[in-house]
């Protein structure tokens, strides 16, 4: 495991056996490294494995064979340390509404045996902003509050890593991006974020690197930025003073898809042909172009293109 390596997976197999001599491969040889400092997405679709690779981490599943190394731990070796080393917020409230947010983090502390006087309550509590609502039930706190009092449960122990699983399910767009400052605050403070989200514009927007699971296989590990380059294909949409011939032979690796009343749509992959040329031979028929707009691939495109059947 390299330095900047936190969590180091190497050939983790996942077995689950059922009735009859059936079985299901829910992970089936994965490999992956998280970089310490970065904000990595599991993307996937439902039954893809991330929820088995979790529940190995967190110790509510026994892995069939294959390497897990966490912060320096082994998990076969050190159990304990590696369940230390990570903070799990789940996707469901899981909260004793009889307790305040004070005192549910400090028994939460004590489950995980941190002394008194090492205890950070108060300062977990200003960083997921409910210090106001320190004394209050969990019960009579907010949607957005509950959820980021999980946050703040992941984080008594000062694990190095956390983290989320599905954080803005069935929540508002408001609550969302209060939750995304959050993290994002966090990361800044060093923590390793993890997180697995259904909804892609996020991974896209908050992630460094993600790994894309299907069926219990990695089918793509890469920084944002060079998956989103995976998809060739460049949709752009010309407004012009006057409509003009052009046919798909005018240039190699451009398809025409509308031309008329003023509007000149067309795609071309990008790594074949360069929007100038497109422009340059406009002008030079002595067209005016009134405005241009761009449709580039977005993370859903290389989600769907890389997990569909």
């Amino acid at each position: 495991m390299s330095k900047n390596n936190i969590l180091y997976v190497k050939n983790l197999n996942k077995i689950y056996s059922k009735k009859g001599n059936k079985s299901i491969q829910a992970l089936n040889d994965l490999n992956l490294q998280v970089k310490e400092g970065e904000i990595f997405g599991l993307l996937g679709p439902n039954g893809a494995g991330k929820s088995t690779f979790i529940n190995i981490l967190s110790g509510i599943v026994k892995k069939s064979s294959g390497e897990v190394n966490v912060w320096g731990f082994d998990l076969d070796k050190n159990p304990r340390q590696v369940k230390s080393s990570i903070g799990i917020v789940p996707q469901e409230v899981n909260l004793d509404p009889f307790f305040n947010p004070k005192k549910l983090l400090e028994l939460h502390a004590g489950f995980y045996g941190v002394k008194k006087n090492q205890r950070i309550t108060d300062t977990i509590l200003n960083l997921v902003s409910l210090q106001d609502q320190a004394g209050s039930y969990s019960r009579s706190l907010s949607g957005g509050m509950k959820r980021r009092l999980l946050i703040a449960k992941a984080l008594v122990h000062q694990p190095p890593i956390i983290i989320l699983d599905e954080p803005t399910a069935g929540v508002d767009v408001e609550l969302r991006k209060n939750l995304w400052e959050n993290l994002k605050s966090l990361n800044n403070e060093g923590v390793t974020i993890i997180l697995t989200t259904h909804y892609i514009h996020e991974a896209e927007e908050m992630c460094d690197r993600i790994g894309i699971l299907n069926k219990g296989n990695i089918v793509a590990l890469d920084t944002t930025q060079n998956l989103l380059s995976k998809i060739k294909t460049k949709t752009v949409r010309f407004v012009i003073d006057n409509n003009i011939n052009i046919d798909n032979g005018e240039f190699e690796n451009l398809k025409i898809i509308s031309n008329k009343n003023n509007e000149l749509i067309v795609s071309y992959e990008k790594n074949k042909l360069e929007i100038e040329k497109i422009i340059n031979f406009l002008v030079s028929r002595g067209v005016r172009i009134t405005d241009i707009s761009t449709d580039d691939a977005d993370l859903e495109d290389v989600f769907v293109k890389l997990t569909k059947n």
